[in-house]
């Protein structure tokens, strides 16, 4: 079996951190998930900027040749910055929740057609994408969800089509742990419905996320990279 890339150095001194981050955020409310990013629409950019090396290596990891791209959660377009950048023959549909960020999308790429919606509860089609990506869009949500999105995403691509994931992956299943009780205690204390879409971070290990991958019905599923901090993740329908 091929190694995992290291995701933390310092997992004792990462899970301090973490612990401390957590009592200190206790009593912070959440917020539901397209209000908090459009409410950080003009600073999100430059929030996401010291990820410009991983948009770069997924760009990279992509078929050279182009063809029908889907980009999950594509917010303001970064990935597509990149991608687009190197291969602009892709064509590109992009899902995302945020009508802010794919306003931005429609004035820097206006080739790429948009889909203002929910990208589990969307109809992706079956056998129409050569390749689609996500970036750092599904550590919001439960393994549930996201064993359902891969089959759908599966089902969307032709045959021999590749799934890359650029992600936040837990260091341990002790983060995965903590944040996911953080969020349970949050959303009861709050009542919150756990099926309302919030902006709170529960990643999973990268070993999870493979199996998960796996267990949709992938052929290939591997984590080639980790890139400052992201995760790249790669699977590939037989």
């Amino acid at each position: 079996m091929v190694a995992l890339p290291v995701i933390r150095e310092d997992v004792p001194a990462y899970l301090a951190e973490l612990k401390r981050w957590l009592d200190e955020t206790r009593d912070v409310p959440l917020e539901e998930m397209a209000a908090f990013f459009g409410a950080r629409l003009d600073s999100y950019e430059e929030h996401m900027r010291p990820w410009r090396e991983a948009y770069r290596a997924m760009a990279r990891m992509l078929p050279s040749g182009g063809g029908t791209l889907l980009d999950l959660g594509c917010g303001t377009g970064l990935e597509l910055d990149a991608i687009l950048a190197l291969q602009p023959a892709w064509v590109v549909t992009g899902v995302d929740l945020s009508t802010e960020m794919l306003g931005r999308i429609r004035r820097k790429h206006p080739q790429v057609r948009t889909v203002c919606g929910d990208y589990f509860a969307a109809d992706l089609g079956e056998s129409v994408y050569d390749a689609a990506v996500s970036f750092e869009t599904l550590h919001h949500f439960t393994p549930e969800q996201k064993a359902a999105l891969f089959q759908k995403v599966r089902r969307a691509l032709k045959p021999g089509g590749i799934y890359l994931q650029a992600e936040y992956v837990a260091c341990c299943p002790q983060e995965e742990e903590w944040l996911r009780q953080a969020l349970r205690e949050k959303r009861m204390r709050e009542g919150i419905a756990p099926e309302a879409f919030v902006h709170f971070d529960v990643p999973l290990t990268a070993e999870r996320e493979l199996a998960l991958l796996r267990g949709a019905g992938f052929r290939l599923a591997d984590a080639p990279a980790c890139v400052d901090g992201a995760c790249l993740l790669r699977a590939v329908k037989e």
